[in-house]
């Protein structure tokens, strides 16, 4: 009897580490379940990005609110970047809020120390939030020497037995503000490889922006809410929400879209199937990690059959992560059939994030078109309805296919077996890519 007992129990025993290791795995390959944006009564479909109700339509369904006043500057490389970061940096007067996913010794890691440390030690408010994973292999005295100049260091989800269920949940977020009043976002990171003119080797092709007016306030939100879960301070007040920047004289409608993790379907990908579903004439996407499923593959491809312009810019053999970009290159056939365009940005890593639909309605941030990014990361993107932003990430994206090589549906039928074997294996790890 006794005997039996421990089977009984041994086998329930067994039968709950099974359920909860189902669970895991299906939360961790878990997908995004919009397959269609559809406008029942309305045989025009979704609301064109030109049309009057496309902004509230977009607002609504992702939780967005764009605001008038903002002035906006784009930057595709480190040359551009860094030297503006440094400058503004160096002018704090009041605080400064740093979150980097993406951290590593370097230059660019002692620069930024440098800089924070001299800004504290004059009496500015620092605050510093790192990323466990992506941050990981700065040094312990790195953290130690901000620590003792007065700067607020902390660790957003470090890796704990007990916290195992996070671990896949990162925040894959860029936050840079200067005394409430000027902002930046983007792919960009604290790495030497960033430097550069993104045209060169080991210079990565990157898209970044810096910002002024009420989209500053939203990226400053996004920081306090992972500032709030890392240390259990809720940031408020005029130190770090100064009033008179929701009144800034610029002339741009924009905001920070921070794109957070649910269960179910997510504001990244209803922000994502809207915007091409709205699309009519044009619809240009940068992404280096370019891994979309069967439903968002549908809906590009539906977007070139009714006309729409339709481009992707990936990176190429120079790629930092072969996985994901054999994954991503699985599906080009099935794109360039329907009439989508695909490019390889040919000269280095190409880290960019960013999408313009008909020259009126882009985003640039850091959301990749991958799984991860639409399900478990954090993820911010400056968007703006506005026709120079538009008009500038155009002109942005037909610069970069010059140095990109267009690739045509004969000649990718033409692949040996090896190449397409080694692509439909990658494919199948797509929804952890």
């Amino acid at each position: 009897m006794k005997r039996l007992m421990l089977y009984v129990l041994g086998g329930a025993a067994a039968l709950l580490v099974l359920v909860f290791a189902l669970i895991g795995f299906f939360s961790i390959t878990r997908g995004t379940p919009v397959k269609r944006v559809q406008a029942p009564g309305d045989p025009s479909g979704p609301p064109a990005v030109t049309d009057s109700m496309f902004q509230p339509t977009l607002e609504l369904l992702t939780g967005m609110h764009l605001a008038q006043g903002n002035h906006i500057e784009i930057f595709i490389n480190g040359d551009q970047t860094y030297p503006n970061l440094w400058r503004d940096l160096r002018s704090a007067k009041r605080s400064i809020t740093l979150q980097m996913y993406y951290a590593q010794p370097g230059k660019v890691a002692d620069q930024l120390k440098e800089i924070v440390i001299e800004r504290a030690r004059a009496g500015v408010r620092v605050l510093f939030l790192n990323d466990a994973f992506g941050s990981q292999n700065l040094r312990k005295e790195y953290w130690d020497e901000l620590r003792a100049a007065g700067i607020r260091v902390a660790t957003f989800r470090p890796v704990h037995w007990y916290d195992l269920h996070k671990a896949n949940f990162r925040s894959h977020i860029r936050v840079v503000v200067v005394d409430g009043s000027v902002a930046y976002t983007g792919g960009f990171g604290v790495d030497d490889k960033w430097l550069g003119d993104g045209r060169h080797k080991d210079q990565w092709r990157d898209s970044n922006v810096r910002f002024r007016g009420p989209a500053v306030m939203a990226l400053q939100a996004t920081f306090a809410a992972g500032w709030a879960e890392a240390t259990g301070d809720l940031l408020t007040g005029d130190l770090f929400f100064p009033p008179k920047e929701l009144k800034h004289d610029g002339t741009q409608l924009a905001t920070v879209f921070h794109a957070a993790p649910t269960i179910g379907s997510t504001p990244a990908e209803r922000y994502l199937a809207l915007t091409i579903a709205s699309a009519r004439k044009t619809l240009y996407i940068s992404n280096s990690y370019f891994v979309p499923d069967d439903d968002f593959r549908r809906l590009m491809e539906n977007a070139a059959r009714r006309g729409v312009d339709v481009r992707i810019l990936t990176t190429s053999g120079e790629t930092d992560v072969k996985t994901t970009w054999k994954a991503g290159r699985a599906h080009y056939e099935e794109l360039l059939a329907a009439g989508v365009k695909v490019y390889e940005y040919q000269p280095v890593m190409m880290h960019a994030k960013s999408i313009v639909a008909d020259g009126v309605w882009g985003g640039v941030g850091t959301m990749n078109f991958d799984n991860r990014s639409m399900v478990f990361n954090d993820e911010t993107m400056l968007v703006a309805y506005d026709t120079t932003f538009g008009r500038q990430l155009d002109e942005i994206f037909l610069e970069d296919i010059k140095y990109a090589k267009e690739f045509k549906l004969d000649e990718w039928r033409k692949r040996g077996w090896w190449e397409r074997f080694l692509d439909g294996g990658a494919v199948m790890l797509s929804r952890l890519l």
